[in-house]
């Protein structure tokens, strides 16, 4: 197939594409930067004034929307939070621009999306069907995100929106900065410990996007979390664990609110997320159990 990627420079983006050109995929990525295609892999600049990839492109079986500015990165002052947003609406709007001036659509969209579209609860299971929206920065981004790509289904384009859990992996996101304490002989428990981390392993997140993509009866929100989610108490002591390392300093809320601000609600509160569309649809999980993905991530060389 010929899939075109938006993002695809970015954590997820790049260990994505080597899957799609393993399984002998013909990739066009979307960037602001110059790059020289090779092999499989196409680039054509956009978000740039005078760019018109649409010209470009060709047809195309799937568009996959990944783009945006990252939010482990930064603190969350308004000025960041704004990039975030608005990276995030202004890349969405130009797919669909891109969509619409294409003879031949698509058959698929599928966009990233987040599981912080979910209200933190303590107590909340949250599967594909709920419909509660969290009223914080965060839902309200995932919640816009989702409702701008939702217009492509008006050209009856299959849509498909990947709701990230954290997403746990060595090269990015948040994980590094979970697991460095520990290394350095000073993990503990975060805020109150009570906190639900519904996370995926890297490998798993690639994974279910080919699903999905191979799977066209599979549309609307598609939670990427493993089937396991953990309390944060029990994730760091699983951290230490596998790593022979002391699961003993603290961290207090107020600590982590001094030092991050509004993005401390990434670690200080969670969600509990089944992907019941992943299960019921019959994916496997590589890495279906906390401590498997961390002696992948942790042990291996």
């Amino acid at each position: 197939m010929k899939i075109v990627i938006a993002g695809g420079s970015g954590f997820i983006g790049q260990k994505l594409t080597n899957a799609l050109i393993d399984d002998g995929h013909e990739i066009i990525i979307l960037t602001r930067k110059e790059k020289t295609s090779t092999g499989n892999i196409s680039y054509l600049k956009w978000l740039e004034e005078g760019t018109t990839p649409e010209s470009q492109l060709g047809n195309a079986d799937v568009f996959i929307n990944l783009a945006g500015v990252s939010i482990n990165d930064g603190r969350w002052n308004l000025n960041h939070q704004k990039q975030i947003y608005d990276s995030r609406m202004r890349a969405t709007d130009e797919l669909l621009k891109i969509i619409s001036a294409l003879p031949q659509k698509p058959s698929a969209l599928i966009n990233a999306s987040a599981i912080g579209i979910y209200p933190s609860s303590l107590d909340a299971v949250y599967t594909e069907e709920s419909i509660e929206t969290a009223n914080d920065f965060l839902g309200k981004t995932v919640h816009d995100w989702e409702n701008k790509a939702k217009q492509v289904e008006t050209y009856s384009i299959r849509t498909v929106f990947m709701r990230f859990g954290v997403v746990l992996g060595n090269e990015g996101g948040a994980f590094p900065l979970m697991s460095l304490p520990y290394k350095l002989f000073a993990g503990g428990t975060i805020g109150s410990g009570k906190q639900w981390v519904s996370w995926v392993h890297i490998a798993d997140v690639v994974r279910s996007i080919l699903f999905v993509i191979e799977n066209d009866k599979i549309h609307g929100p598609v939670n990427v979390t493993s089937p396991s989610p953990i309390r944060m108490k029990d994730f760091g002591k699983t951290i230490g664990s596998v790593l022979h390392k002391p699961h003993w300093l603290p961290v207090p809320s107020f600590v982590m609110k001094l030092a991050l601000g509004q993005k401390s609600n990434l670690v200080l509160k969670g969600q509990q997320v089944i992907p019941q569309v992943l299960m019921k649809e019959g994916f496997t999980f590589m890495f279906p159990s906390l401590n498997s993905a961390l002696e992948d991530l942790l042990t291996k060389k």
